[in-house]
């Protein structure tokens, strides 16, 4: 199944949907990660995809899940339709809880820093504490509590033996100020009896059908399908920029090296410029 994100409402209430297989296995390809840790970055990524759908014009938003677990921070960056995200310590095993992947132990107890790159105005940090680390619940208590926003928001990512990701995905429901109170008693009866949305996709349940059946017996309408990808806005121009605010005598140090290397944390791309180049730069300031 192709990755992309669904729009759509029902008598006043937005619900979105995505599915996201591809673009979280290309992030564990890339950051070589464990089933846990692979498991925190993909529902941080999904996350940052359906709060980044909320925005106009492609605005940008970071989570960071700052916790005392083993995984340190998880951090996803989404723009519009793109995501990019990284985990600090990608490495990290822990038993399984229930049959199920501990997440909320990975990260810990501590804090979600939400950050919205508003187009011409200053960002906007919100901040809570988490509430189990588990990422999806997080962000529902997020919305409620540092937003004043009633929602709700499920995020999963499934993984084989092999640690290969085999569905990943999310939902997200929103009621508008104009809802009515039936509706969203209706919407929490469906959303209790829904199965874990990396079991719908699983099995074969595309965001489309996701959407209808968290609004079964409402009056749906959809309004978009946006592809979704993993992509990082790092780039070799973007390194020689960021050089180029250093001072003289740091680059007279770095073009003492054959070859210095630039790490980008989101995509674990790594960039190499020569001395040559490095001494390029310097002339240039």
């Amino acid at each position: 199944m192709e990755d992309y994100l669904i729009k759509a409402t029902a008598e006043g209430v937005r619900i979105y949907a995505l599915v996201t297989t591809g673009l979280v296995q290309e992030a564990n390809e890339r950051h070589q990660c464990s089933h846990l840790s692979i498991a925190a970055l993909g529902r941080a990524m999904n996350g940052a995809l359906l709060f980044a759908a909320t925005m106009k014009d492609n605005e940008r938003v970071t989570l960071r899940f700052s916790g005392d677990g083993p995984l340190g921070n998880v951090v996803a960056d989404a723009e519009g339709t793109h995501v990019r995200g990284y985990v600090e310590n990608p490495n990290v095993f822990l038993p399984l809880k229930n049959g199920k992947l501990d997440v909320g132990a990975g990260i810990g107890k501590g804090t979600l820093t939400v950050t919205r790159f508003l187009t011409n105005a200053e960002p906007f940090n919100g901040f809570c504490d988490l509430t189990d680390g588990e990422i999806a619940s997080d962000l529902t208590n997020y919305l409620y509590t540092s937003e004043q926003t009633p929602a709700s928001v499920a995020l999963g990512v499934m993984v084989d033996k092999d640690g290969k990701v085999i569905a990943a995905g999310g939902w997200f429901i929103q009621a508008m100020p104009d809802c009515d109170e039936e509706v969203l008693i209706k919407l929490e009866n469906n959303v209790i009896s829904m199965p874990y949305v990396t079991e719908l996709l699983n099995s074969g349940f595309t965001p489309e059908k996701i959407v209808m059946k968290i609004a079964e017996g409402l009056e749906l309408s959809i309004k978009e399908k946006l592809p979704v990808e993993f992509k990082c806005r790092c780039s070799k121009e973007k390194v020689i920029d960021m050089l180029a605010t250093l001072s003289p005598k740091e680059l007279s140090e770095m073009e003492q090296d054959e070859v210095t290397e630039v790490h980008c944390q989101f995509c674990n791309e790594i960039y190499k410029l020569t001395s040559k180049e490095i001494k390029a730069i310097k002339n240039k300031i």
